[in-house]
């Protein structure tokens, strides 16, 4: 079984996006705050959007399920107020839900939290109890920059964070640690260098730390290949060193997984080289960042398969680990849902 663990619903029916609109507005002061029973959204609609996208692309590549989320660059937890966020994560949530009951051996969905600035982050507690126990979330979206790149929350080691991370262990639930819109559009690009530099901010704040000293079975994944991190490995060793802390090997890979969002060949080589098996997840972020066709290869940058399949640092016995068996080892209750089903 080949398992994508890092899916997002951005081929949702346009009327999410219209409704958002609206809410985006009465946040800004325009109008009134949108009414969530008005947004009308059917079956039909779902599949639709579904079957002739993702669906399709995961039966061309061979992809048999996929960890569904909510849109990243939707959830701009940086606009509104917690209620403006609170509404808009209960809306998505339902949504990619509503996704996993249609396709159940196809997808099954992860969950984002309504964070918003400033606010402590145990606000979000209610509504990750509820996408677990109610929707059945297998995972869920952290995001350690609310404010959108102003970066105004504590690092992730914070004790602020704390409730969260309980929460989290109590359920066996991984969380992927991952930014969404940046609020500064004419300074960063929000997939290109928000995004990866989220991502080595994140494993930097977690070197400097000691999180998993109080956690120890929590488990984060780091999307996109880890950002900078793989690339600049020995770089994160030798400050590692120079803070007094353990070898990352013991210091962070304990809990620390790296996807493979990386869209080229040497990329993911470098990836497999640098980081141990155990600790990758394959993932493909389709359809997402990079929709187009690579020119030189004819093939689409976010086949991550392709890449896996071709590295010469992966034997067939740990390559079956990165697409299956690591997967359902981090992910409790995403191995227990696909047991339920027979997969």
């Amino acid at each position: 079984m080949i398992i994508d663990i890092h899916g997002h619903y951005t081929t949702a029916p346009a009327q999410l996006g219209a409704w958002r609109d609206l809410q985006i507005a009465f946040a800004g002061g325009t109008g009134e705050a949108p009414d969530p029973a008005s947004l009308t959204i059917s079956d039909d609609d779902i599949r639709e959007t579904i079957e002739v996208n993702q669906l399709r692309l995961m039966d061309d590549r061979g992809i048999d399920v996929t960890v569904f989320s909510p849109r990243a660059s939707f959830i701009a937890h940086h606009i509104g107020d917690l209620a403006v966020s609170t509404t808009w994560a209960r809306i998505c949530n339902d949504l990619v839900a509503r996704v996993g009951r249609l396709f159940p051996d196809r997808f099954l969905p992860g969950a984002m939290l309504p964070q918003s600035p400033g606010e402590d982050p145990k606000t979000t507690i209610h509504e990750l109890t509820r996408a677990v126990e109610e929707l059945g979330a297998v995972a869920v979206n952290l995001n350690p920059d609310p404010s959108g790149g102003r970066w105004s929350a504590p690092p992730l080691t914070d004790r602020s964070w704390y409730p969260i991370y309980e929460k989290l262990v109590e359920y066996e639930i991984p969380a992927m640690v991952h930014v969404s819109t940046t609020c500064r559009p004419d300074v960063f690009h929000t997939t290109g260098d928000h995004y990866l530099g989220a991502d080595t901010t994140a494993v930097m704040q977690l070197i400097t730390g000691d999180l998993f000293r109080d956690f120890p079975d929590l488990a984060l994944v780091i999307p996109h290949g880890g950002g900078a991190v793989p690339y600049h490995w020995g770089r994160f060793r030798g400050l590692a060193m120079a803070l007094g802390k353990p070898e990352l090997d013991e210091h962070l890979l304990q809990n620390v997984f790296f996807d493979t969002c990386v869209y080229h060949q040497p990329g993911i080589d470098l990836l497999t080289e640098v980081i141990p098996t155990e600790n990758i997840l394959f993932a493909s972020e389709m359809i997402g960042a990079v929709r187009d066709v690579d020119p030189r290869t004819g093939h689409y940058f976010d086949d991550t398969k392709r890449y896996v399949n071709a590295t010469p640092n992966l034997t067939d016995a740990e390559r079956a680990q990165v697409f299956e068996a690591n997967a359902r080892r981090v992910y409790p209750r995403l191995d227990r849902a696909l047991a339920a089903r027979g997969l």
